[in-house]
Order: structure tokens, then C-alpha cells, then sequence
């Protein structure tokens, strides 16, 4: 099965809960005037998309129908694809350009933090890059471990110590085997942690400070995974991390699980967080870089597979 195919497998939940009733609300309508907008408008906030942007995307739609003379409300769905792809489109690429890169990976336990870590490890490795995996996750053994097998699994060097060790000094001993065996890519695992925890958040003020100390010219992104089917509380999520520390990007997981897809949109145009990864299935491979193209037309059932 091709990535498109998956996406759009992993995708029909939300797929029927918001493009299934937005199709059955247009053929319920003979014309195109503000009720109709209105449904949609309600549907859309209905579908984890967010109260600001489905405003933003119904305004959207009423200047280019509009425009292009549009009367026919069957003709609305293809404008709302296009809409959505615009919206989701900028930054989704990942900065690896330097050697070493570093990615930073944050955010709640549960969400798949180190199975997604493990899976990107995986895919870099498989296109040829040296990837040294920082085992910073030091509050849970289990964290360590899962690591382990994941980097035995891909093929990835890994620096680890024990259970309760200092985060930043992992992080530290992986920056200096990192660039004694000339690796491509460092990426950090870090402790699950929640906004509010202050010292969780100074924790990793602190592995931030070591990296830019270490490696100041290197490309850096921050990466916060994010569970799917929490819906608009993986907005919120978003929201507190973004205050916290700087984030350059969203994994999310668990797409295929949950009818709350339109939470990318939320995401995107309401914290202008780009989505960089998504995750459609429990398959090594299942973790991709996000193409806002073939999200949109997933979603909307448009396109080949």
C-alpha cells in the first residue's frame, strides 16, 4: 500500500465526520447563500478544525465563489480542499542541513513519544544518514530501554546512562560521540512533562542551553508529539509548549484512531505551528513527513492512489 492509500485509509474517520456530513449538508442545499456558509461554518468547528479557522476558511470560500461566479453548491468541495492545502502549506520541512543536526523531541507521556523518535530514527537511517540517539528521557528506565531497542532495531548509535542521571549531561556525552563518529543527526528523547511542571520545563531550558553552547551553528528543531484523538486539547497542548520553549514543529500521532483530523488545521493556522510528521498507523513506516497536498486530498477523497 502506497503512503497516499494509508493516509487516506487513516484518514476516513475524520473523513467521514466532517467531509461526510459537509457532502450531505451541500446536497441538502439548492443554492449557495449564508445559511449554507453558516452549516459549514458549524461543521467545521464541529470537526476539531477551530472556531477561528473555520471563520478564516468560510471567508475564504465566500470570496472565491465569489469570484469565480460558483453556483453550484456540489463545486463547494473541491474550494475547500484547496483552501485547506493553502492553509497547512509553509515550513512543514524538516532543517536536517547541517552535520550534525539536532532534533529536540518534547511533549506528554502516552502520546508516542519514543516510538515516534525510534521510527524517525529508522527512516533516517534507512536513507543513509548516521543517527546517534540521546537517551534524556532518565526519569523512566523503561524510557531508556525502549530506546535501546529501537536504536538496536534501526541501526542507530545510542549514548544512555542510568535511571535518574542528569538529562543534560546525556544530552551533553551524545553532542561529543555525535561528533566524534561524525553523525548526521542527533535526536534527543526527553521526560515526559507537562507545561506547568517548572522544573521539568527549567530541565529542559537547561538541555537547550547545553546544545546551543555545543553545537551553536547547528540546525535544531524542536519537535512536540501530540496525541490525535485528544482533539482540541493537543491545541491547548501546543499552545502551553509554545510559550515554554521554542517549538519549530508538531508530530502527530495516532491519525488513524481518531475522527479529530481536523485538529492539523487548528494547529497551523491557529499557533502558526507547522505539522512536520504525521503518524497513520502502528507500521515502522507509518510515521511520514507531512505533504500538505496529499493530507488535503485524503481528506476530501480527492485524488489517485
Amino acid at each position: 500500500m502506497g503512503f497516499f492509500s494509508k493516509i487516506k485509509e487513516g484518514l476516513k474517520k475524520t473523513r467521514d465526520s466532517i467531509v461526510g456530513k459537509i457532502d450531505s449538508a451541500l446536497k441538502s442545499f439548492t443554492k449557495i447563500d449564508e445559511d449554507l456558509f453558516e452549516e459549514l461554518e458549524e461543521l467545521l468547528v464541529m470537526g476539531d478544525v477551530g472556531v477561528s479557522t473555520a471563520q478564516k476558511m468560510c471567508s475564504e470560500l465566500r470570496v472565491r465563489v465569489k469570484k469565480q461566479g460558483i453556483t453550484d453548491p456540489s463545486k463547494i468541495t473541491d474550494l475547500l480542499c484547496e483552501i485547506t492545502e493553502e492553509m497547512l502549506t509553509g515550513g512543514q520541512e524538516l532543517d536536517i542541513s547541517t552535520t550534525p543536526s539536532v532534533i529536540l523531541v518534547i511533549g506528554v507521556n502516552g502520546v508516542g513519544k519514543t516510538t515516534t523518535i525510534g521510527k524517525l530514527a529508522n527512516s533516517f537511517v534507512k536513507s543513509g544518514k548516521k543517527v546517534t540517539l540521546a537517551a534524556a528521557d532518565t526519569f523512566r528506565a523503561a524510557a531508556i530501554d525502549q530506546l535501546d531497542i529501537w536504536a538496536e532495531r534501526s541501526g542507530a548509535d545510542i549514548v544512555k546512562q542510568n535511571e535518574g542521571s542528569d538529562p543534560a549531561a546525556v544530552v551533553f556525552d551524545a553532542i561529543s560521540s555525535a561528533k566524534a563518529k561524525h553523525s548526521d543527526i542527533i535526536i534527543c528523547d526527553t521526560a515526559g512533562r507537562l507545561h506547568n511542571k517548572k522544573h521539568l520545563m527549567d530541565e529542559l531550558a537547561k538541555i537547550n542551553r547545553i546544545i546551543d553552547r555545543e553545537l551553536p551553528d547547528a540546525a535544531k528543531e524542536v519537535l512536540l508529539v501530540l496525541d490525535a484523538t485528544t482533539g482540541q486539547n493537543a491545541v491547548v497542548q501546543a499552545a502551553e509548549f509554545s510559550k515554554a520553549t521554542g517549538i519549530t514543529g508538531i508530530v502527530l500521532t495516532k491519525l488513524d484512531g481518531t475522527a479529530k483530523g481536523g485538529v492539523v488545521l487548528a494547529i497551523k493556522d491557529g499557533l502558526q505551528i507547522p505539522v512536520k510528521y504525521i503518524g497513520v498507523g502502528e507500521q515502522v513506516d507509518d510515521l511520514q513527513p507531512f505533504s500538505p497536498s496529499d493530507f488535503a486530498k485524503a481528506l476530501f477523497a480527492r485524488g489517485e492512489e
